[in-house]
């Protein structure tokens, strides 16, 4: 399927989630983690496919460790829980700054993947994708189903 025939199945899907016409919907020129971007009215919509949704969901979670909960951290690195107050701390005065000391942190622990598992395991693709309600949407198109998130 070509690029442009997948672009158009998303829209379509998006159109059915809203109800609207797929002419109503305009395509974004960039890209939320890799999803495509729509806007309808005065909200923008991420979709993407299952595959696509999980690349995305890591993504997010990579470049956001430092905001993550210290104690899941902790606990998915297998440290001790007296750690926990000291990360908290360095997240809070490092903000950011201190995502790739903590990413390196859980890569050397169990890995990126399983901590994105883990997260997605707990909270749900949505919780990290969705900005308006941390929810993930579903729509069947044409036998396919494609995940929405409302930015």
């Amino acid at each position: 399927m070509t690029e442009e025939k997948i672009m158009d199945e998303k829209k379509k899907a998006l159109a059915k989630f809203l109800g609207c016409e797929p002419e109503d919907i305009e395509k974004l020129n960039y890209d939320y983690y890799g999803l495509s971007v729509y806007r309808y009215k005065d909200k923008e919509y991420a979709v993407g496919t299952d595959e696509e949704a999980d690349e995305a969901v890591k993504d997010y979670i990579k470049d956001s460790i430092w905001a993550f909960n210290a104690e899941f951290i902790v606990d998915y690195c297998n440290l001790p829980a007296e750690l926990a107050e000291i990360i908290k701390e360095y997240q809070e005065a490092g903000c950011e700054r201190a995502n790739d000391k903590l990413l390196a942190l859980v890569e050397s622990h169990g890995g990126l993947d399983g901590f994105v598992e883990k997260a997605v395991e707990i909270d749900g693709r949505g919780h990290f994708l969705n900005n308006y309600d941390g929810r993930e949407y579903e729509v069947e198109m044409n036998g396919k189903t494609y995940y929405i998130y409302i930015l």
